[in-house]
């Protein structure tokens, strides 16, 4: 049998129907998901719960940096903890993501696992194309910088980022209805007790902050400035009170140092350990963050959120913006002019959406994994031509 186009093979084998989910969930397979950064563990925990429910052995590594480890043990996770982050400059940042694709090369090679998948986690798209492991990287940012001579078998993106920004990315590109923060967003549910436990008020105006990722190649002086600048504009009501999530212990540094009066009078704090992200923005009455997640997170809560991010605007900001699920703050009079600073009248609950993005990517992992196998492994399990017909036409 030959496969003249596997995208297209992956799409229709995604598109099955019971019968052959069922036959495709009993095919036992080992994934390898490497949790690069933070927003990567809240994205990838119901993937690996649907994927194990599926009897699918999921092999997960984890880097030592930006709250991974302590998200990683938030959610439980069974993780084994492999390298750091090396630092800002270019030339630290090479070596030590060739260090890491390195340190994971033992664990890869005890484990062999039949697919590789992350979140652009550069290190493991190394390893996997050094020991020949299929890799499936997935992305929402199309500015982010890769590797023109090292890409992945497999990429996958939200659907609103347009054909030619991922067309290079990989050798075969699948999209994903929604966005990426619909994966788990849509499983939350509130837990009360997170203003207590921060020493806010209920009549007090909750703003959460995200500071600009300072060590990202995308980050801007730009948005250091109006962040700033939103910290000031702020500070100056006194019912609001401000609750910053730093990247690492050497911004939290950097903040205190900054605002030491805020501090001190109680207008700006830090929790003391992680909070669930999701929780701190629900109770929150508007959110103001200098990177993309926490901004996508509000968004798809209802919860008032405006970007300071001064890099390129991605395609999936962009259409949120348009959607009016997000206001893109681009000057300081935009602060005062566009900011709306208040109590929100919360509901008990999130509005429940129903979203195909879970479903459609564990079901596309699954795809991959099969076609990975040895033909005549996949043989018995493949879909009739009857079967394949009917797919098309859906």
């Amino acid at each position: 049998m030959k496969l003249e186009n596997s995208a297209q093979q992956i799409e229709l084998n995604g598109a099955s129907g019971n019968a052959e989910r069922s036959r495709t969930a009993a095919v036992k397979g080992k994934i390898w998901i490497d949790l690069d950064n933070s927003p990567h563990v809240p994205f990838f925990v119901p993937i690996i719960e649907q994927l194990q429910e599926r009897k699918y052995s999921v092999v997960v590594t984890a880097r030592d940096c930006f709250q991974v480890r302590e998200l990683a043990d938030l959610f439980h996770l069974n993780y084994a903890l492999i390298g750091h982050h090396s630092g800002k400059s270019k030339i630290r940042k090479v070596a030590g993501l060739c260090l890491r694709a390195l340190q994971l090369m033992p664990t890869v090679l005890r484990e062999k696992p039949d697919l590789a998948i992350s979140h652009c986690s550069r290190g493991q798209l190394i390893a996997s194309v050094c020991l020949g492991i299929p890799s499936l990287q997935m992305g929402d940012y199309e500015f982010a910088t890769g590797w023109a001579f090292i890409r992945p078998t497999w990429h996958m993106c939200p659907e609103v980022i347009p054909d030619r920004a991922v067309e290079p990315a990989s050798k075969q590109t699948l999209k994903y209805p929604g966005i990426k923060e619909d994966v788990y967003v849509s499983r939350f549910v509130p837990k009360p007790g997170i203003r207590q436990q921060l020493g806010i008020g209920e009549k007090d105006v909750l703003v959460t902050l995200r500071p600009p990722a300072s060590e990202a190649h995308y980050h801007t002086q730009q948005s250091d400035e109006l962040f700033d600048a939103a910290v000031e504009f702020l500070s100056k009501t006194p019912e609001v009170k401000l609750v910053v999530l730093p990247r690492n212990e050497k911004q939290a540094l950097c903040l205190r140092k900054r605002w030491p009066q805020l501090f001190s009078n109680g207008a700006m704090r830090i929790p003391a350990k992680v909070v669930d992200g999701l929780n701190l923005i629900w109770h929150s009455d508007l959110v103001i963050s200098a990177g993309g997640t926490m901004n996508r997170e509000a968004a798809a809560l209802g919860v008032p959120v405006y970007s300071v991010f001064r890099g390129k605007i991605g395609a999936v900001d962009q259409y949120l913006s348009k959607m009016r699920r997000l206001t893109l703050i681009e000057s300081h009079d935009d602060l005062r002019t566009k900011v709306l600073l208040g109590r929100r009248q919360r509901p008990a609950k999130p509005q429940q959406k129903h979203t195909a993005a879970l479903s459609y990517i564990v079901e596309r992992i699954v795809a991959i994994v099969e076609f990975q196998r040895p033909l005549a492994d996949r043989v018995s399990h493949w879909p009739s031509s009857e079967a394949r017909s009917q797919d098309a036409a859906v």
